[in-house]
Formats: C-alpha cells, sequence, structure tokens
C-alpha cells in the first residue's frame, strides 16, 4: 500500500540531496541513477575519511539509499537521521530482518540442501530429459555450474540462487516449473522470500570489479545461453518485463553499457524502453524483438549468432528530432506485430477485445454510467484480468474503501464466495498478494497535485503502467463540479 495521504512520502529533489552533503561535507559524485559516496556503514571513521571506498548510492529520484559493502539500506529520512546520530558520536543504526524474510531464507536453505546439480541426477537419461523438459538441452554443465543451478526432484523444479554480494550466503531462491497445456508450454514461478521482497540479480556474484558492459535479460535461462554463446557479463532480472526495482539501480552503475535483452515480445520492448529511462539512456542498447532475434535462449537453441544479434542492438537515447530512417525497423515491427501492438488482450471479456482491441499504454478509457449499475465491480474485474497477465496495476479508490474493494477483488480473483470456505483464505490470499497490484490511501476529495506526485512516484518505484480512478466526481469533490476541471 502506498504512503498515506496524512503522511506521504516527503519528496526530495536532487538538489535538495546534493545541497545537504555538500552541508555536511560529504564528498559524492554523478553516477548514471544514483550519486555515489563513501558509506557511513563501512567503518567508524564516518563519511568524510579520506581514500574511504565510494560504496554509498543514493537513488536520484527518490533518495532512497543502500551501503553495498554492508547492505544497510532506507529513505532519505533515514540516511539524514544516521549522518545526525554520527556527529553525535552514536554508532549508525542498521535495521534488524524481519521475521518473515529470516524463515524465508531459512526455508530456502532447507530446499537448497535437497536440491541437487543437473549433472549430479541418477543417470545421463535422467539428466538429458531433465533438461529437455525446460528447452535447456544445449545449455552445458560447465554453465549450470559457474551460475548454481540445482535441480529439486520432489516439484520437478529448476532451482536458482540469490546469494547476497557482500559475503555469498544464500538470501532467497526461486523455483521454476514446466506446465503442459497440449501442445503449449507454460513455466511458473515461485520466489522465496516472496516477490516484493526479491530483488535478486541472478548472475550479479559473478561479476568482476572491472566488468563495463553487461546484458540485462528477462528470465534467469536466458542469462545462462547469453554467458555461454557470448562470454559477455550476463544478468536477470527478477520479476522479468514486469518491473525494474529501483533497490537494484546502485548494482548496475558500474557499468558503462547496459543492453537489454528482455524476450521476444512487444511487451518485453516497450519494458526495455521504460527500464532504459530508469537506468539513463545514454548507457542503454535495446534488442529489437523479431524473427532473427527471438530471446537468447531461443537464439541458442536455433543456432543463431547472438554476438551479432548483440551488436545490432539499438541505442535507447533519442534525439529531439529524428528521421524516418531511424523509425524504419520500429514502423516495420508494428506492422508485423499488429495483434502485440493493438495491447494485452482480456482473457474473461472477448466481446471488450472486439471494441477497445486490448489495454495500451498511454491510452485513456472512462466508463461511464448511473449510480449502482455496477462500475466498480466491472473495473475490479476488468483490472484483475490484465493484472493476472502481468500489467503493473495502481488503484485510486476514491468512493469505496481498499478493504471493501479488495474484497471483492480476491472473490473476483478466486471465483468462489470465500466466506463460505474460510479454511481456503490463505491460499486464495498469498496468490493474490504475488499480483503486481498496488492501492492509493485516498479517500473522498483530494489535491490534485497530492494524487498526481503519488501516481508518478509509484511510476518509477513498481513500473506502473496501468492506473484506476474510480472515481473523478469523488477525487475532484462536489464543488469542483462546474469550474473547468
Amino acid at each position: 500500500v502506498l504512503p498515506s495521504p496524512e503522511g506521504p512520502v516527503p519528496s526530495v529533489s536532487i538538489t535538495e540531496i546534493r545541497q545537504y552533503l555538500r552541508a555536511q561535507g560529504i564528498p559524492f559524485h554523478d553516477g548514471y541513477s544514483c550519486l555515489h559516496a563513501p558509506s557511513l556503514f563501512a567503518s567508524g571513521k564516518g563519511p568524510a575519511a579520506t581514500g574511504a571506498p565510494y560504496t554509498l548510492f543514493i537513488d536520484k529520484m527518490t533518495g532512497s539509499f543502500l551501503c553495498t559493502a554492508t547492505l544497510a539500506e532506507g529513505t532519505w529520512q533515514d540516511f539524514q537521521a544516521n549522518v545526525e546520530l554520527q556527529d553525535r558520536g552514536v554508532p549508525p543504526i542498521t535495521e534488524e530482518l524481519e521475521e518473515d524474510i529470516r524463515q524465508a531464507r531459512e526455508d530456502a536453505r532447507c530446499i537448497w540442501d535437497r536440491a541437487l546439480p543437473l549433472w549430479e541426477l541418477l543417470d545421463e537419461k535422467e539428466t538429458s530429459k531433465t533438461k529437455a523438459m525446460f528447452g535447456i538441452s544445449l545449455v552445458t554443465d560447465a554453465t549450470l555450474k559457474r551460475f548454481g543451478v540445482r535441480y529439486l526432484r520432489t516439484a520437478k523444479s529448476l532451482v536458482f540462487p540469490w546469494f547476497s554480494p557482500r559475503d555469498a550466503t544464500l538470501k532467497g531462491l526461486k523455483l521454476v516449473r514446466v506446465e503442459k497445456k497440449g501442445d503449449s508450454i507454460t513455466y511458473l514461478e515461485e520466489t522465496l522470500p516472496r516477490f516484493d521482497c526479491y530483488h535478486n540479480l541472478f548472475g550479479l556474484t559473478l561479476i568482476g570489479h572491472r566488468d563495463t558492459e553487461l546484458v540485462l535479460t528477462g528470465w534467469e535461462l536466458d542469462a545462462l545461453a547469453l554467458h555461454q554463446a557470448t562470454g559477455v557479463a550476463s544478468m536477470a532480472l527478477p520479476r522479468g518485463t514486469t518491473c525494474l526495482p529501483p533497490a537494484l539501480l546502485p548494482y548496475l552503475e558500474q557499468f558503462k553499457r547496459i543492453t537489454l535483452w528482455l524476450g521476444d515480445d512487444l511487451r518485453s520492448w516497450e519494458a526495455a524502453k521504460l527500464f532504459a529511462r530508469k537506468l539513463n539512456f545514454r548507457r542503454c542498447s535495446l534488442v529489437r524483438p523479431g524473427n532473427l532475434q527471438p530471446r537468447p535462449l531461443e537464439a541458442l537453441n536455433q543456432g543463431l549468432n547472438l554476438t551479432k544479434i548483440l551488436r545490432a542492438a539499438l541505442p535507447a537515447s533519442h534525439k529531439s528530432i529524428i528521421s524516418f530512417r531511424q523509425l524504419r525497423e520500429e514502423v516495420f515491427g508494428e506492422l508485423v506485430n499488429t495483434e502485440q501492438v493493438a495491447g494485452v488482450k482480456w482473457t474473461r471479456f472477448p466481446e471488450l477485445n472486439k471494441l477497445l482491441k486490448g489495454h495500451r499504454r498511454g491510452e485513456l478509457t472512462i466508463f461511464t454510467g448511473p449510480t449502482g449499475s455496477g462500475k466498480t465491480t466491472f473495473i475490479s474485474e476488468y483490472a484483475l484480468d490484465l493484472c493476472t497477465q502481468g500489467v503493473c496495476t495502481l488503484w485510486g479508490s476514491f468512493e469505496i474503501n481498499n478493504i471493501r474493494l479488495a474484497k471483492i477483488m480476491l472473490t473476483q480473483f478466486a471465483t468462489q464466495r470465500l466466506e463460505d470456505q474460510l479454511e481456503l483464505y490463505d491460499e486464495w490470499a498469498d496468490r493474490f498478494e504475488d499480483l503486481p497490484l498496488y492501492f492509493m490511501t485516498f479517500h473522498g476529495q483530494q489535491n490534485i497535485k497530492t494524487v498526481i506526485d503519488t501516481m508518478q512516484h509509484a511510476v518509477y518505484m513498481y513500473d506502473i503502467t496501468h492506473v484506476v480512478v474510480d472515481n473523478l466526481q469523488f477525487m475532484m469533490g462536489h464543488e469542483h463540479i462546474s469550474a473547468d476541471r
């Protein structure tokens, strides 16, 4: 849940951050997404100690900080509090682990200990059968070993570890299993700890201090294929094309060039452009999806030259004026992928697809109808449909409270009356919690600037691509009805 209007996140500008650091005598320099400074957590000598390594990263957009040496993190206000405490000779405060995360790590450790390296299965036949099931027959044992991938026989799942970049301890893991429906194959993922606390950059521990180029993929198996075929440093984002959590940006600061090769569809392309904005356009290149440029694992399996595809990546930065020659590939891509250009289709509303074609970014849809006609009920189902397909959604419910809205949505998600089967509540609530769904805590009439600021904050933090306002009249208040809105 986003912060309430009574105590909104005090926004901080990059100018204020710089002024504060200078006033405190903390040296810093500008990075791509963050300011770099010596850490006040790494040693007792304080941030102004000469020659201290610059391991503290401060997000330019939010002021949140992370020390990569000690993994201390927090908000801009936490940082200021720690600086002031240190001025009085008090050691910095570092947060204790929450009980849930500690438990998740213990569970992850148990699963990790039970999982086997793929090349240590009973016989070669079982190994090759397992590899074929995940489409990784061409991925060598050496690559799997390098990235530490294991297999959990009881759950028929590949296990991808999340190691701490500081001391290589196990912080969590992701389980991936295959589900076949007819000819189609879907990959089901589960993480420990839960998705919102799972900030792994798979492959991070293999990066050297001198690496300056990186390829970011949307999937762990793509990172394996890429590294094996090209030898380049490659990492996978924890939530694929859904979201790039700002907490990961400090770990990407050392790279002068980042190529985003997130997948083989138009949504991956849109996500790559969105993430490039966060990472700083000037250092990013994007691999455009196409017939001869599928996702890395597919490219490896088809025998394509992955190095050649990487060399053909397009720069993400756009000048203010461009010619058709630069747009030519994009226009061709839109003609080839007319279905995908139409947007994310609704699975529950085939008739709606005929009218609206799909959910597309940057479009405004207004639903009107008299009180009690079912607008909220319908829109919660409409939004839930997209949310289950990975469309990050932000709800602003100004008319009914969030508890009631969440109850409606959970019932729609479970497609059954949970009040009659309370023993199923936890199971459905766990699944519902993993959806990329966020709620604003405003209610009734609001200051528009506060609402817009909250939306912009949510877009940066959670890569929101779908905002629902229910409804405009309640948000604006009744006295504004006649005024120019």
